[in-house]
């Protein structure tokens, strides 16, 4: 199936770049495409504006295919008593960061499920491929998109969720194991979530459902891409990988911890934004996750605390509450263009065991 998959996405390569939300650059994601790979664009922190030159300038870079990538999570239950215990727990740090503590805390993304404008703006624009992310939009969208031919993926973190995906009529399942730095895409967060990892998701899913399967989560080169095509899956989704290439929009406290021991310790949390995420551990994570603290805000309204600490914190050199998504395999990752890091993995795919 895996030639089947690259013939009808008109690609060369098993190899496709995560679209990482405020990592990836159109600069990223052209590089990849035009090595062969597919190149991703995150757009669930965009804006409208920001979206459309996005797609706009990675057309211009690049004349092959590139996939983009929306949040599909339900809009933010407002819990008024919760975000004002979290924000309470978090005002040392405010003061720490020379900020008063917010007297609330706004949903600073707007879920595709709502947002008819991107929709539309999706349609006009037409990338080749669309994915999805913490969920999947309705069935006129989905046959919408079809009918525009645009190719569509959604994650899974589990078997169920990818029976949904397959009911809906979606193309291919992003197999998304508990390895995977950035947000976990479970639908529900507040279902129980059996942190399945990448091989025996791709195992289960290959076993038990007939669209093609893109492994994510933990692989790093091309001889983890290989291990995974053998499994059953048609490609590999590389996030962490990437992260150090020049062209991704991660910023130098980012890169710098990659390259060192910190890469080392990765964790799970909704401390940062609410949802479930893999990231490197920071001050903000220990404190968020200490004996005593209460329930994180409502995904995107926690998102929103963090990110004001981070900013206001950065301008003091303090980067210990930002958040650097990384996956298992961070201490793998390697800087190079991104066009020779494709050529790395090309060759260590083509090795024979």
């Amino acid at each position: 199936m895996t030639s089947g998959f690259i013939e009808k996405l008109g690609i060369r390569f098993p190899i496709i770049q995560a679209p990482m939300a405020g990592v990836s650059t159109p600069e990223l994601a052209a590089a990849v495409s035009n090595a062969g790979g597919l190149g991703s664009l995150g757009l669930g922190a965009s804006t409208i504006d920001q979206a459309r030159n996005m797609i706009e300038q990675t057309h211009r870079l690049t004349g092959q295919p590139f996939n983009v990538n929306v949040f599909c999570h339900a809009p933010a239950t407002r819990d008024p008593d919760r975000e004002k215990a979290w924000l309470a727990y978090l005002s040392p740090l405010f003061s720490e960061a020379g900020l008063d503590t917010p007297d609330q805390l706004d949903e600073i993304y707007t879920s595709f499920l709502v947002d008819d404008e991107q929709f539309e703006m999706l349609l006009e624009l037409r990338p080749a491929v669309v994915s999805f992310h913490f969920g999947i939009p309705s069935a006129d969208c989905i046959a919408c998109l079809r009918e525009a031919g645009i190719y569509t993926m959604a994650t899974a973190t589990n078997l169920y969720e990818a029976t949904l995906i397959e009911q809906a009529g979606i193309d291919a399942i992003v197999a998304q194991g508990i390895e995977a730095g950035g947000h976990r895409g479970m639908f529900n967060p507040e279902t129980t979530d059996e942190c399945l990892s990448t091989m025996v998701l791709v195992c289960l899913l290959a076993k038990h459902t007939t669209l093609p399967i893109i492994a994510a989560g933990g692989i790093m080169d091309g001889h983890a891409v290989n291990s995974v095509l053998k499994l059953g899956a048609v490609a590999a989704q590389l996030g962490t990988a990437f992260v150090l290439c020049p062209e991704s929009a991660a910023n130098s406290a980012y890169r710098e911890n990659l390259k060192s021991q910190r890469a080392t310790q990765t964790r799970l949390t909704d401390v940062l934004s609410g949802r479930p995420a893999r990231g490197m551990v920071n001050r903000l994570i220990t404190f968020g996750e200490a004996d005593g603290s209460p329930f994180p805000a409502d995904y995107p309204r926690a998102y929103d605390a963090a990110k004001r600490l981070s900013e206001a914190a950065s301008k003091l050199g303090n980067n210990e509450f930002a958040a650097q998504w990384a996956g298992q395999g961070a201490p793998l990752a390697r800087e190079l263009p991104a066009s020779e890091l494709m050529s790395v993995l090309i060759a260590e795919i083509r090795i024979e065991p």
